[in-house]
């Protein structure tokens, strides 16, 4: 199969595949995260200018820790740092700020909002948005493929000698699962009241452990600096997520998660005779 185009021209316009591709991703994330904050009790009047500057942080993450990741590669030629249709960002340095964009404006716009709450939501957008952005992202990029091969499912991809592993549709596979894994915590989670921040926990721990595997099976190069880090972080946001997640679920009791209100116990009552109206207490503990 040979390369989609990277790039394709309006008139005197020319557009990137690849930043049309990201545009959709951020696009199909703002409406996912929007229902879910509907469907689940919360305005969501404070989303559209928040989602504008996260992708802006997000893009300028991104691109910052590719960078100093591979900082020799911009040192003789420091224009190609604004390159970015070359190819060139980082997941997470994206995430990173992005997401720490996106929680300190909720905060000041949606005070009512628990971050903890906020999290367990956001986490099956953000792998949804990532195995969307995958497809529609890398897949379509410059030099998007992964190692070399002759295996049948190879493919070509711009500014790469001969077929690759199509690496961006592996990556989309495998958070496709890792959402279905979430999917099912969230509803665990919310039959048996377990505390906040759980799915969010789990979705981290996979996460992180699906990144760490796939940089040093398809894409890492031995001994360079960027991967390496790359599967560092990986395995300290998987050992974090899972550990987080174990934290959690041992300090969780029903009818005890956090915020909810818990019937105080009232006097025995006798056959026969009506039970006493007793008062609400909220349960110990906080988001």
């Amino acid at each position: 199969m040979r390369p989609v185009p990277v790039a394709w021209h309006l008139g005197p316009l020319q557009f990137h595949t690849y930043g049309l591709g990201l545009a959709i991703t951020f696009y199909f994330a703002y409406h996912y995260l929007r229902r879910r904050l509907r469907d689940n009790g919360y305005r969501y009047d404070w989303l559209g200018t928040t989602t504008v500057l996260v992708v802006v942080a997000a893009l300028v993450g991104a691109r910052v820790a590719h960078v100093l990741a591979n900082i020799g590669s911009y040192t003789s030629q420091p224009v190609q740092v604004l390159e970015v249709w070359n190819g060139g960002l980082s997941s997470f340095g994206g995430l990173a700020l992005g997401t720490l964009t996106g929680f300190l404006l909720a905060r000041r716009k949606a005070p009512e909002l628990a971050s903890s709450v906020l999290a367990d939501l956001v986490a099956p957008v953000l792998l949804a948005a990532w195995a969307l952005g995958r497809l529609l992202g890398p897949q379509l990029m410059y030099a998007g493929g992964g190692h070399p091969t002759h295996q049948w499912f190879g493919m070509y991809y711009a500014g790469q000698v001969g077929k690759r592993l199509p690496v961006p549709i592996f990556q989309a596979a495998l958070t496709f699962a890792v959402l279905l894994i979430v999917w099912q915590v969230e509803r665990y989670a919310r039959r048996h009241d377990l505390a906040h921040g759980l799915v969010i926990a789990v979705a981290a721990g996979f996460w992180g452990l699906n990144r760490s595997i796939e940089e040093h099976l398809w894409l890492a190069y031995p001994g360079h600096a960027g991967a390496l880090a790359v599967q560092a972080i990986g395995l300290v946001l998987c050992a974090a997520g899972f550990g987080t997640a174990g934290v959690l679920l041992r300090r969780s009791r029903p009818g005890r998660r956090p915020g909810r209100v818990v019937p105080e116990p009232g006097p025995p009552v006798a056959p026969g005779r009506p039970a006493p109206i007793t008062t609400g207490a909220p349960a110990a503990g906080g988001d």
